[in-house]
């Protein structure tokens, strides 16, 4: 884990790497946001402004139209320019925060792809829900409702006082005061007030996420169990601690938009005491300034309101920042090796253990000691051992998802590391391959995005599905549904097939692809799978030996050494402890 998830004060600090190299990175479009945000209530203000200035003139029957021609040209100007710079600005903001999000999810990703295999044990379900649902959420909104507007109300505080200034220092003085209030004094209060109620919401919405998605995972046991009510228990007192925090914040922020509507009052009083005093005094028609003063203050009430409710939650985006960075970093990627080719992919590829030491630190428990396997290409190795015994170990150090303590993996000649991206190289066919709610043609078009759709048609009949789609009434464009159920586990797992057939990989790994399927369908499945993977080279992880015969070789994995390795027919001829494995497997 981080170490920078200790600091109490990441946001924006020096430490921080989720929010503030943004502002380096788009500091051109940052500058452009904050000056439309001006624009936006400068038009909105001096368009007040020319109309409480024209109406006063106007009811004093000037002698001719000629006399408030102007105001109304400058009204009309900065009608149309005030709805034209808004969105403008919201165009800008929102295309920064499309971006900024964009690197952080893919940033996001990387953190937590770069320990793919740790991550389902370092992280709770619930806390990458919260992360992605949430944090990411609040990121963005620390932009929208907290960055953008305090910096662009601050600027036009600085205008507004030294505006003033230029009439009557010490009216700008009070301006300054009075404003304060609401900028500054307001904002900080609200802070001090609900930091901990911030933190509390926060905590218990992540303990409600957490409690959801365990839940949910666990439902069908809660039904069994006859505790279904229990659960529904836990969820409501969750989510009940939740509304009783947002209650809590929602006062208090109703009392705080009473107190920023009272300065305001207060102001506006002010401006129309000091305007009249100061116009009062001029000549003929300078009274006709006093109306356009005051008007022009109402539509400033839009810049400044924000301030305070976007610092209030100031701690809980801290919180976010804090929790991101408590991510792991991702790992760099490896320098290529100049003399690896990577646009140009392998044909055949051999496989290289050489002398992998592995062990899991949270465990202590050794797994490979100095282990060596060479895989010639174009092989189908099975490989057999008990569970837990680190089959499945061994492709994930082969994938690159698992780093040995000591030793190297090669794939023709060339360490893994230097390769690149893995999927060009291995494809993956697993016990529960994930099927996404949408079509079967778009499916299996996830193994190779270029593909046409001659292309992907072949592989899904190479799979063996031509019979399932003919009796389809919309073909490969029926709909797969959520996590494939629409079809039986031996078709999920063809359609698996029919994906990495498409990726077309030199190496693929099956891992049990047919655990959960009744004899005949599994060994329908193996006969297809292995049929159409003769050409490449095949790491087969099994723990029994149905259709074992079709391999090219296979070992026998104990205590991280490998016990037995032969053609199935050499050691069904001579070896007692295959004999013995076959036996239980067809008798």
């Amino acid at each position: 884990m981080s170490k920078k998830a200790t600091n109490p004060r990441l946001l924006l600090s020096k430490e921080d790497t989720w929010v503030r190299p943004y502002f380096r990175k788009y500091r051109k479009l940052l500058i452009l946001v904050l000056f439309l945000g001006l624009l936006t209530f400068f038009a909105g203000s001096a368009l007040m402004f020319t109309s409480g200035f024209l109406i006063s003139k106007s009811a004093s029957r000037p002698w001719n139209v000629l006399a408030v021609y102007v105001p109304i040209v400058l009204t009309r100007a900065f009608g149309i320019g005030r709805p034209l710079f808004r969105y403008m600005e919201r165009l800008g903001s929102h295309d920064w925060v499309l971006r900024m999000t964009s690197d952080i999810r893919l940033k996001l990703y990387r953190s937590l792809e770069s320990r793919a295999a740790k991550s389902k044990e370092e992280f709770q379900t619930g806390s990458i829900l919260g992360i992605l649902a949430e944090d990411i959420e609040h990121i963005q909104n620390l932009y929208l409702r907290t960055i953008f507007p305090t910096l662009i109300g601050l600027l036009l505080y600085v205008l507004i006082v030294i505006g003033f200034g230029v009439f009557s220092l010490p009216f700008a003085l009070l301006i300054l005061v009075m404003l304060g209030v609401i900028v500054i004094i307001l904002p900080l209060a609200s802070v001090a007030v609900n930091q901990a109620r911030v933190y509390r919401r926060k905590q218990e919405r992540h303990t409600l996420y957490n409690q959801l998605t365990d839940s949910i995972l666990g439902v069908g046991d809660w039904q069994y169990s006859g505790r279904y009510e229990e659960f529904l228990a836990r969820y409501n007192d969750a989510e009940k601690n939740v509304r009783a925090e947002d209650v809590k914040l929602n006062k208090y922020t109703r009392f705080q938009d009473f107190m920023i509507q009272l300065v305001f009052g207060l102001i506006i009083v002010a401006i129309f005491i000091w305007a009249g005093t100061y116009f009062g005094s001029g000549p003929k028609g300078s009274l006709n300034w006093v109306a356009a003063f005051v008007l022009a203050v109402f539509p400033l009430m839009d810049a400044f309101s924000p301030i305070s409710q976007g610092v209030t939650e100031l701690p809980m985006y801290e919180d976010s920042a804090q929790r991101l960075d408590s991510l792991p970093v991702a790992e760099p990627a490896a320098a290529v090796d100049e003399t690896v080719v990577v646009d140009e992919p392998l044909v055949n590829a051999e496989i290289d253990f050489e002398n992998i030491t592995f062990s899991y630190q949270e465990t202590g428990k050794v797994i490979f000691q100095a282990f060596n396997l060479h895989v010639v290409a174009g092989q189908t190795l099975a490989i057999l051992g008990k569970s837990g015994i680190g089959k499945t170990t061994l492709s994930k150090i082969l994938r690159g998802d698992l780093s040995p303590q000591a030793g190297r993996v090669l794939i023709n000649g060339q360490p893994v590391a230097s390769l690149g991206e893995m999927s060009r190289y291995i494809g993956v066919l697993n016990q529960s391959p994930h099927l996404f709610n949408t079509s079967i043609l778009n499916n299996v078009r996830l193994g190779n995005l270029e593909a046409t759709d001659e292309e992907v048609l072949a592989a899904i009949y190479q799979a063996g599905l031509q019979s399932v789609i003919d009796k389809l009434p919309e073909g490969v464009n029926t709909l797969v549904e959520e996590g494939g159920k629409r079809f039986s586990g031996g078709e999920q797992q063809r359609i698996a097939l029919a994906r990495i057939l498409l990726q077309d990989a030199p190496i693929v790994i099956i891992d049990e692809p047919t655990i959960g399927l009744d004899p005949l369908t599994e060994r329908a499945l193996l006969e297809t799978v292995l049929s159409v993977l003769k050409d490449k080279t095949v790491l087969w992880i099994t723990h029994h030996l149905m259709s074992i015969e079709q391999a090219d070789r296979v070992i026998f994995i104990q205590t991280g050494e490998i016990i037995m390795d032969d053609t199935p027919q050499e050691l069904k001829e001579t070896n007692l402890h295959y004999q013995y494995l076959l036996s239980l497997d067809y008798n």
